[in-house]
């Protein structure tokens, strides 16, 4: 790709695509497991963009926004060892924004000594009825289910210890959907929740100057990796040809998959080249990829997409099936963060930890939504992949 100097945004979106793009690779008989990842430094600031954003998206005062993001890193590097103390108690964990801490979820057979240790920790403990693996186990009898249309997904919520089902509003009496909810609850402990729209994936028509295209669909790159990028399966297919900006090649969908995942990887070559940054478009500095510490269940979180550009929200839900017309998809992560077609296949950050890449959702950036994106260790792990940082 030739470099110019003035890059428009989109110029901009094109090279820093490149940076998120995925290596080669080939899909794999079985997933691994996640590949380890540096935790995020806590004593790295934050930039101003970064937190100009977080006092628009999330009402905080800078102040409240730098006090977060410190205590969201607290969290984030707690989450794993409060799991391994909780050991067969565990029944999950979730950030409090109000405390300001992790809160560790147990059952009520856990000993005093763990709840010590975890409290002395840090964490926040709360006593619930059931495990978490109780509750994945119910959750995995819906994942075997058909769902109708008017069941837009179904998550683990740690906070409610219960598998929370979102039907539609305008189909909570549909028969279908009162059927599926039927056998929901017979799998284990359920809870239902109204949303306001069914999800979608956030794909476009081509437009003139965004970031990339296959065919006629333009979507937004994702994560930089070494020798390429990720971004959502539903973007393309295997061997499909992926042109830049500015119609340059850049390369070809190694790996796709789509629906039951929606994760693709491609490969960068031609003069593109990869970097570990994910764009800001002038709403916040281009902020810096360091690793890919996964932030827990109500952390907040950005996005970026050549669409809607830059916006911030909270993680609402890990592991949750999102039915899509085109099928459902798995362990997909929820956020109160909007998005909007040609979005999809973009960075979800938090802090300078890469999240994962966007899928799909409902509503959009004026009245507001809920997107769900694929997280990027599954991916990572799933190709072989190796993230590019700073």
């Amino acid at each position: 790709m030739r470099r110019r100097t003035g890059l428009t945004h989109a110029a901009v979106a094109a090279a820093l695509l490149i940076g998120s793009w995925a290596a080669a690779g080939t899909l794999p008989a079985s997933a691994q497991e996640a590949p380890s990842s540096a935790a995020a430094d806590a004593s790295a600031p934050a930039s101003p963009g970064l937190l100009d954003a977080m006092q628009r998206d999330l009402g905080l005062t800078r102040a409240e926004a730098e006090d977060r993001l410190a205590a969201e890193r607290r969290a984030t590097a707690l989450a794993p060892t409060a799991r391994k103390t909780a050991g067969s108690a565990y029944g999950g964990a979730w950030f409090d924004a109000r405390s300001g801490r992790l809160t560790v979820a147990v059952t009520p057979d856990a000993d005093a000594t763990t709840v010590r240790t975890l409290r002395e920790s840090g964490a926040a403990v709360r006593t619930v009825e059931h495990t978490e693996r109780q509750l994945d186990t119910a959750k995995s009898r819906l994942d075997r289910l058909d769902a109708p249309a008017g069941v837009a997904s179904w998550a683990v919520d740690p906070a409610a210890n219960s598998v929370v089902v979102n039907v539609v509003e305008d189909a909570r009496t549909d028969n279908d959907v009162r059927a599926f909810v039927r056998k929901a609850r017979a799998a284990g402990p359920v809870t239902v929740r109204t949303v306001a729209d069914a999800p979608s994936t956030f794909a476009a028509g081509t437009v003139g100057g965004d970031p990339y295209y296959t065919g006629n669909v333009r979507c937004s790159i994702g994560f930089s990796v070494h020798g390429g990028f990720v971004t959502a399966g539903h973007c393309g297919g295997v061997g499909q040809q992926v042109r830049g900006w500015d119609g340059s090649y850049i390369g070809n969908f190694q790996g796709s998959s789509f629906p039951d995942n929606d994760y693709a990887w491609v490969n960068v070559g031609s003069g593109w080249w990869t970097v570990p940054v994910v764009l800001g478009w002038g709403t916040v500095s281009d902020q810096l990829v360091r690793g890919s510490a996964e932030a827990p269940v109500g952390a907040s979180i950005c996005r970026s997409g050549s669409t809607t550009h830059w916006h911030c929200g909270r993680v609402l839900a890990k592991n949750e099936t999102v039915n899509y017309a085109q099928g459902a998809v798995h362990q997909m992560t929820k956020t109160s963060v909007c998005a909007e077609g040609g979005d999809s296949g973009g960075s979800f950050i938090s802090g300078d930890q890469a999240q994962g890449v966007t899928s799909g959702g409902w509503g959009n950036c004026s009245g507001g939504g809920e997107t769900w994106f694929q997280p990027v260790n599954e991916i990572l792990n799933r190709y072989g992949l190796t993230l590019h940082t700073a």
